[in-house]
């Protein structure tokens, strides 16, 4: 540009501010010649900036509008293009010396470094959002720094806030935590724990390795009490342990149960309720199982049932009320299914007619049972019972002996059939279980020797010898298996054995006499009509043993003068009593070892699924340790979290690409427009990447903890797996009818 063009341009500029046009006007001008022209604004500042500097005749003030225009082209190029602060690398010489300094001198300005890095480190991956964009911060570069800094802050930092806090050096109970609260090293301090553990939740959503999350879990558990300050933030931890409980296998199991027990130790009933709710759910939803079940899924749903039996011991008189709900809802479950069965008997008898099950009815019933005829519903009962045996002592479970084996009975009673003989046995195991555990009696005999009258197990076998069958792994058998050898033969075991646990409960009482008499009467008949030389032996040898055991009672209750509902009747046999020694109780002895045996000989002919879940089964004690070494060997990888939003749009845009490019190529140019609008571009990852509000700021202060939970981790790994690419087929053309 010459020099006589500038001076005509800056001539065109001067009589146009001497001709009184408005100052606002001429910003807007010179803004848009420098969105133009910026080289030429450029000259303009550089050699004529007098012109850039004019009066509004409107004001009585000078205003440097030069100065204003270039901050707000500034700042409207900030918003437009959103430039992202400066981020500072952390090496492993930072984090070491930082180490070092709250090690050595408790330096405050490392602590809050290293929690910025921590935070770094937790939020790794992820956008941005509404950061303040001139602080500051600090990237992670590295597997290796990512490690470092959570195998440091996880190991050191509840100790070194506990310190800052002038905490107790371990646990702490809500009341102490409350009144902490109030403390001015709190009102300095309590930021720094909130983003602790903070940030540590948010990591939890992001790992998938299992030795990672158990470690995190087991490390945030010395700081669970702190928690009780923060009741947003609690809740959240308690849905994603829960999730981690549920979900897991093995020491991240344990870990995460003891989590949740510590909380419920130190944080009381408000905590309590809330754990039990969501354990409870989280035990039903692993229950929801076919019609078998692997041995492996067994263990793990015992430790699970195990896990919410000691949640309850925590504190019994909160708990009650809880228990009493949940088996409440179990009974109406079965009142439901009876009084349908109910209703139509009461139809036909208001008809005229017999009742008689026709096919159409038989299914509708069917489908009416399986309400009640599902392993959720069974293990239910099978965990109400476990809990009532274990605290049966305790006055305020005791009442709930009652209801729950009225259900019991209910539901063992309602399809008295061969086929479902197995749940029957699972239903008169749990009875036996709490008449033992509570010292009540209940009538089991009538339920175990109504199955000894079905036809299918009174003739003889007309299916063949068949496959052994594990009475403990299924809930109904087909008809081809009821009517094989090794069916029948399984059942009739299984009758006699639990029949004698039933009468050894009682083998030292003063009644035993009155109490295995029509037991006796109707093993004779069954001895009687049976054929099988086996099966008489058995039942032989249960009814001379229950012979001897009442006649060695009515020998030692000969001359006794009170009554039976007398008081003193708890001291007959007492010396027996206390050893648990009789007749029959060495018998079922027996009866378990040879059970045992072929329940073993089973198991190691079947195929177990899912072996490493026995891991479950060791002492609770030896996860509960301290480790110095476990942190270095669960961070020891290359993992890093997963990058979100604008990476993950960039890739995805990408492979939308390259799919799209993929398939012009693959398919003929007459068919392209057919083939791209079948081709559907998922949209699934843009929803699922949420805004997430950041837990600390760049000074490591106190702020709001973002609503990320497992579920959607659960989903995200759906999406990626449906991301694969597929190759469309071409389509074939249609051949044309020609007429003849």
């Amino acid at each position: 540009m010459s020099d006589s063009e500038d001076s005509d341009i800056s001539g065109m500029e001067n009589e146009e501010i001497l001709s009184g046009s408005n100052a606002k006007q001429h910003a807007q001008q010179l803004k848009l010649l420098q969105e133009k022209d910026p080289e030429f604004y450029q000259y303009l500042k550089e050699t004529e900036k007098e012109l850039l500097d004019f009066k509004d005749e409107g004001e009585d003030t000078d205003v440097d509008v030069g100065t204003d225009l270039e901050e707000d082209v500034e700042s409207d190029l900030l918003a437009e293009g959103k430039k992202k602060p400066h981020v500072k690398p952390i090496t492993t010489s930072m984090v070491d010396s930082w180490c070092r300094d709250v090690k050595s001198r408790g330096s405050l300005r490392a602590v809050r470094s290293l929690l910025r890095a921590f935070r770094a480190a937790c939020h790794y991956g992820d956008d941005d959002g509404d950061a303040d964009q001139s602080s500051e911060k600090l990237g992670i570069i590295s597997s290796s720094v990512f490690n470092k800094v959570m195998v440091f802050v996880l190991n050191e930092m509840d100790g070194i806030l506990r310190t800052l806090l002038k905490a107790p050096e371990a646990g702490g109970k809500k009341e102490t935590i409350m009144e902490l609260t109030t403390t001015k090293q709190w009102k300095t301090y309590g930021g720094l724990m909130r983003v602790y553990l903070g940030n540590a939740y948010h990591i939890l959503n992001q790992m998938t390795d299992e030795q990672m999350i158990s470690f995190t879990i087991k490390r945030v558990k010395a700081s669970a009490a702190f928690l009780a300050a923060f009741p947003s933030l609690l809740r959240k931890y308690i849905k994603v342990i829960i999730h981690t409980w549920g979900s897991g296998r093995g020491p991240l199991t344990v870990v995460s149960f003891l989590f949740l027990r510590d909380l419920c130790v130190r944080l009381g009933s408000d905590c309590l309720e809330t754990c039990l709710r969501g354990v409870y759910k989280a035990y039903v939803m692993n229950c929801k199982l076919s019609k078998s079940v692997s041995i492996s899924k067994l263990q793990q749903i015992q430790f699970l049932g195990n896990c919410v039996t000691e949640i309850c011991g925590v504190d019994p008189p909160a708990v009650y009320q809880l228990a009493f709900l949940f088996i409440r809802q179990l009974a109406t479950l079965l009142r439901g299914v009876l009084s349908e069965k109910g209703l139509k008997v009461v139809n036909e008898k208001k008809k005229g007619k017999k009742y008689k099950e026709s096919k159409s009815t038989k299914k509708q019933m069917e489908k009416a049972y399986q309400k009640v005829y599902e392993w959720q519903y069974i293990f239910c009962l099978e965990l109400w019972t476990s809990v009532i045996c274990t605290y049966g002592s305790d006055t305020d479970f005791r009442p709930l002996a009652y209801p729950l084996s009225q259900i019991i009975q209910g539901v063992a009673g309602l399809v008295p059939t061969v086929r479902y003989f197995p749940l029957r046995l699972r239903c008169i195991r749990m009875l036996n279980r709490i008449a033992s555990a509570t010292g009540t009696f209940i009538p089991v005999s009538s339920l175990l020797l109504d199955t000894l009258e079905m036809k299918e197990l009174r003739s003889p076998p007309t299916g063949g010898v068949g496959k052994a069958v594990n009475l403990l792994s299924i809930k109904q058998v087909d008809k081809n298996t009821v009517k094989t050898r090794s069916f029948q033969e399984a059942c009739i075991h299984a009758v006699i054995e639990e029949l004698a646990e039933h009468l050894s409960h009682w083998s030292r009482s003063v009644s035993f006499f009155e109490l295995s008499f029509i037991p006796l009467v109707r093993l004779r008949s069954f001895c009687k009509i049976i054929k099988a030389e086996r099966f008489r032996k058995e039942i032989k040898d249960l009814i001379r043993q229950v012979e001897a055991n009442y006649d060695f009672t009515n020998s030692k209750r000969v001359g006794i003068g009170f009554s039976p509902n007398d008081p003193a009747v708890e001291e007959f046999l007492r010396a027996e009593k206390e050893n648990g020694e009789s007749h029959l109780s060495e018998f079922v002895k027996s009866l378990r070892e040879r059970t045992q045996l072929m329940h073993n000989s089973l198991v190691e002919k079947s195929v177990i699924v899912g072996a490493e879940s026995s891991v479950s089964g060791k002492k609770v004690s030896e996860y509960d340790e301290e480790n110095e070494e476990e942190g270095e060997a669960a961070f020891s990888s290359s993992w890093l979290p997963e990058k979100k939003k604008s990476q993950v749009l960039e890739k995805k845009k990408k492979n939308k690409k390259r799919t799209i490019e993929e398939r012009e190529d693959d398919v003929e140019p007459e068919e392209e427009d057919d083939i791209v609008e079948d081709l559907v571009l998922s949209s699934d990852e843009e929803d699922e990447v949420d805004g997430e509000e950041e837990l600390l700021s760049d000074e490591g202060g106190d702020s709001k903890s973002q609503t990320a939970s497992k579920d959607g981790a659960g989903a995200k790994k759906q999406n990626n797996s449906s991301r694969k690419k597929r190759k469309p087929k071409p389509r074939r053309k249609k051949k044309a009818k020609v007429s003849v």
